[in-house]
């Protein structure tokens, strides 16, 4: 098998064993377990906390002292093991705790798989400009037919995803060590500093004004990023509530329409060479925030029905966020660090965006969502009126029993709790704006096309 496929095989399971429960977890926390959605940020939260010093650390171990790939492959091997002890989770406390310990073994292993696969395609001569957007496209295809795997085989609110996962990452972890060996850039100077020898000059970056600028909008869409993950799904399959809604595709296929959301990452990753190499990282870069704006926008006005074209453009348009940054980000950190920070750079860059970016925007999105979005009902003629259906509609006596509330002529025993999802997204795309606004003014860099093309050596 060629380098590139066995790449391509690496980067299909990457995603795969992360795209069959990311999107449909919510449903299982809600759904099945019926707990609480205070706590729920914390599950996307945790993904933030590890973000924040692993990727970091296993770059800087992979720079120092072990092979790239083993590292790799251990971290998913133990990843499998957490994620077939989730079925047996039975308290949210617990469930985030476990969680949190999953992310930290699988959070840096995004980062490590970009090292192996940039080490691998240079010792083989190729173009990573070129060659790796085709192969990291594969990842988003695991990613959706993992999500279709889930969904299609009724499993998208069972602990069966967890299963689906696992079964992938115990795979992954043994088949990474078959991959080309990546050994570490070992120092040589005799008199090298504590900070030398531990790796941590990557973060000397931060004294560089462009790449501290980079760094800091990197966590800002990082933010961006968990509010579409942690409620995307959700937001189609609340529709169920609206009786014009209920029986509609969207709802009950709502992880599938959310996969066209990575569809259309696999036409715009093949499109990244052709828009860094023409307008560079900047524009790329702010084409992705306006993207972003678009994103919420549209799932803001968007229904089952007459607004399905709104949803269905949405998830296309994400492809475009998504890709346009965190790809050409990438590889704008290839292009400005040395050889031998390069690892604990691309941990840098997972760091801020999946790190400090997914806890900015797990915990705030939470918080905000509570506080100004949420709406309450205390009786049937509030509920019904807001759902658009009689009191005694059918559709809405099973939602208030999930709910567990009993009625007293009309009164609840407790309030209902429903979100404000038009005013949810719009408050996104209001955020992704003026972070593009910004982004215009504030990051000052010159496209120059040979900068680009010195990544591929």
């Amino acid at each position: 098998m060629g380098i590139k496929n066995r790449l391509i095989t690496m980067s299909f399971l990457q995603f795969f064993v992360w795209g069959a429960w990311l999107i449909t977890i919510a449903n299982y926390w809600f759904g099945t377990k019926q707990w609480e959605g205070t706590q729920f940020g914390l599950v996307f939260g945790t993904m933030g906390i590890a973000s924040l010093f692993m990727p970091t650390l296993t770059g800087i171990i992979a720079d120092r002292w072990i092979n790239a790939e083993k590292l790799y492959g251990i971290l998913h091997i133990l990843y499998a093991a957490v994620l077939f002890s989730f079925p047996f989770v039975e308290t949210p406390t617990a469930f985030i705790y476990v969680m949190l310990l999953a992310m930290c073994f699988y959070m840096p292993t995004i980062s490590l798989s970009n090292s192996i696969s940039y080490t691998s395609l240079k010792l083989s001569n190729k173009d990573v400009v070129k060659d790796f957007p085709p192969i990291r496209v594969f990842g988003t295809i695991g990613f959706i037919v993992a999500m279709w795997i889930t969904n299609l085989t009724g499993n998208k609110a069972t602990e069966y995803q967890f299963y689906i996962a696992g079964i992938a990452a115990l795979i992954l972890g043994f088949y990474a060590f078959t991959l080309p060996k990546c050994e570490p850039q070992k120092l040589t100077k005799e008199n090298a500093t504590l900070s030398e020898t531990l790796g941590l000059e990557a973060f000397k970056f931060f004294a560089d004004y462009k790449m501290a600028l980079f760094f800091i909008f990197s966590m800002f869409l990082g933010g961006a990023l968990q509010l579409t993950n942690a409620y995307g799904d959700v937001f189609l399959d609340e529709f169920k509530h609206f009786p014009k809604y209920a029986d509609s595709f969207v709802v009950e296929y709502s992880t599938i329409i959310m996969s066209i959301s990575q569809i259309s990452e696999t036409l715009f990753i093949l499109a990244i060479p052709f828009f860094l190499k023409r307008f560079g990282i900047k524009q790329v870069m702010l084409i992705s925030m306006l993207a972003w704006v678009l994103r919420f926008a549209l799932f803001a006005f968007g229904d089952p029905t007459t607004g399905l074209w709104m949803i269905i453009m949405s998830c296309v348009v994400y492809g475009m966020a998504f890709d346009f940054f965190n790809i050409s980000g990438s590889l704008f950190v290839e292009t400005n660090t040395e050889p031998k920070n390069r690892s604990s750079a691309q941990g840098l860059f997972m760091m801020m965006t999946n790190g400090f970016g997914a806890v900015l925007g797990s915990f705030t999105s939470g918080w905000a969502i509570d506080k100004y979005f949420t709406k309450s009902f205390s009786n049937t003629t509030e509920l019904s009126t807001y759902l658009q259906t009689e009191p005694d509609n059918q559709l809405m006596s099973g939602f208030i029993q999930g709910q567990g509330v009993e009625i007293t002529n009309g009164v609840f025993s407790r309030e209902i709790l429903m979100k404000d999802w038009h005013s949810i997204w719009i408050s996104f795309a209001v955020y992704a704006l003026i972070i593009a606004i910004a982004f215009a003014i504030l990051f000052k860099h010159k496209h120059k096309p040979e900068d680009v093309a010195s990544v591929a050596h």
